[in-house]
C-alpha cells in the first residue's frame, strides 16, 4: 500500500492537472481514480492467491498426514468470485470520504457476506469433527444414518449460533444499542431453553450414545425391565423388538441415566441349573449324573464349555445337582436354541437311565382312631 501511495505522490501533479475539475461526494477525480486503482490492485492480489497460491496450499495438504488442513483449504477455496469482489470494493472505497449512509450501506453487506462465509466455514467444520473425532460411520446404513443425522443437528446449532453473532454486529454497526436488546432476549431465550430442556436433553444423549457406543443395531440389550433387539437409534429416542414382537420406543435421556446390559458383547453366555431327582433314586445312579450331564454337553462340540456337576445338597423333596455350563455365543437365539437341546437330551437320558425327577410332594399318614 505504501509503495501505491509512493507511485501516487508521483503522478499526483498531472493527474490532478487532467482530473482536477471532476469531483463527486465531495471527492476529486483523483481520489476516486485513486480508489480505482486500489480496487484493480487489490483484485488482483485476491485473484491470485485464489488462483495459484490455494492451488500449492491444496497441493501440500495432501502430502500431510491430518486431514484438517484440507477442510482448510476447501474452505478457501469454496470462495466465489463475488465475495473477493466485495473485498476489495470494501477497502477500495476507504480511501474516499462517502456520505453516511453510503459507508453503513456497504458496511452492512460486507459483514453479512462475512458472516454468511462464516456459517458456511463452521458447516464444513462441523461435518469433520463429526465424522473425524465423533467417529467413522462405517458401512452400517444404520450408523451412517445416525451420524448424518447428528451432523445435521450439530450444524443447525452450528448455523444457529453464528448467525446470532452476525445479527448482532450487523444491528451494532446500524446503531442498535445491542446490550440491551441481549439482555432483553435473555429472558426469552431462558424460556426457550426450559420448554427445549427434553428434546435437547434427548439430542445430546443421542450424542453420547454415539460417541461412547454402548450398543449398537443389532445388539439384544436390556434397560430395566425392558429388553429387546436394538432396531433404531435416533436423535430423541431408541426402538427395541422384544421377545414377543413388541415395538419399545425408549427416550435417548433415559438410556443414558439407565443401566444398560448388552448381551451381544458377550463372548459366552452361561447357564446354571438346579437338577432335582426324587430320593428313592440308587446311589450308583446318583454318581453317575454327573458324568452323564458331562458327556451330553460335551456331545455339542466347540460350541459349549462343560463347567461342572455337582450333588449340591438335599432338598424338601429331592436330590438336588448343580450343572453349569458355558454358551460359546453372543447370539441370543444360539444360547436358547443350545439350552434347549442339552435339556431335552437330558430328559432322554434320564428316561433311558430310569433316573425320575423329582417335583414337590406331600405324604399324608392317616391313623384310624379306635
Amino acid at each position: 500500500m505504501q509503495k501505491l501511495s509512493s507511485i501516487f505522490e508521483v503522478f499526483k501533479g498531472p493527474s490532478e492537472a487532467v482530473l482536477g475539475t471532476f469531483s463527486l461526494f465531495g471527492n476529486s477525480g483523483y481520489i476516486w481514480a485513486k480508489a480505482g486503482l486500489f480496487f484493480v490492485v487489490l483484485l488482483l492480489v485476491l485473484k491470485i492467491f485464489q488462483v495459484s497460491i490455494l492451488a500449492r496450499l491444496r497441493h501440500l495438504a495432501k502430502k500431510t498426514k491430518t486431514d484438517f488442513d484440507d477442510v482448510v483449504v476447501d474452505i478457501f477455496s469454496g470462495l466465489k468470485p463475488p465475495f473477493y469482489l466485495l473485498v476489495a470494493l470494501f477497502f477500495a472505497l476507504k480511501v474516499l470520504v462517502l456520505p453516511t449512509f453510503a459507508n453503513t450501506t456497504i458496511r452492512f453487506f460486507f459483514i453479512l457476506v462475512i458472516v454468511y462465509e462464516f456459517v458456511r466455514a463452521g458447516d464444513k467444520i462441523v461435518i469433520y469433527g463429526v465424522e473425524k473425532y465423533i467417529g467413522r460411520a462405517g458401512d452400517d446404513p444404520e450408523s451412517r444414518q445416525q451420524a448424518q443425522s447428528i451432523a445435521k443437528s450439530l450444524s443447525l446449532v452450528v448455523r444457529i449460533i453464528l448467525w446470532a453473532i452476525g445479527l448482532l454486529l450487523l444491528l451494532s454497526n446500524l446503531g442498535v444499542n445491542v446490550t440491551s436488546l441481549v439482555a432483553s432476549l435473555g429472558i426469552g431465550g431462558i424460556a426457550v431453553a426450559l420448554a427445549l430442556q427434553n428434546t435437547l436433553s434427548d439430542i445430546f444423549s443421542s450424542i453420547s450414545l454415539y460417541v461412547d457406543k454402548p450398543f449398537q443395531v443389532g445388539d439384544f440389550i436390556t434397560v430395566g425391565e425392558d429388553k429387546g433387539t436394538v432396531e433404531h437409534i435416533g436423535l430423541k429416542s431408541t426402538r427395541l423388538r422384544s421377545l414377543d414382537g413388541m415395538e419399545l420406543i425408549i427416550p435417548n435421556k433415559e438410556l443414558t441415566a439407565s443401566r444398560v446390559q448388552n448381551f451381544k458383547r458377550m463372548e459366552q453366555r452361561r447357564v446354571s441349573f438346579t437338577l432335582g431327582v426324587t430320593y428313592d433314586t440308587k446311589p450308583s445312579k446318583l454318581e453317575r449324573i454327573p458324568e452323564l450331564i458331562g458327556e451330553i454337553v460335551a456331545g455339542e462340540g466347540h460350541k459349549v464349555e462343560f463347567s461342572r456337576c455337582v450333588f449340591a445338597g438335599y432338598g424338601d423333596s429331592s436330590l438336588n445337582f448343580d450343572v453349569v455350563y458355558n454358551v460359546n455365543s453372543a447370539e441370543y437365539d444360539d444360547y436358547a436354541a443350545m439350552r434347549e437341546r442339552i435339556n431335552l437330551a437330558i430328559y432322554k437320558k434320564f428316561a433311558e437311565e430310569k433316573i425320575e425327577f423329582a417335583f414337590p410332594t406331600r405324604t399324608v399318614h392317616m391313623h384310624k382312631e379306635s
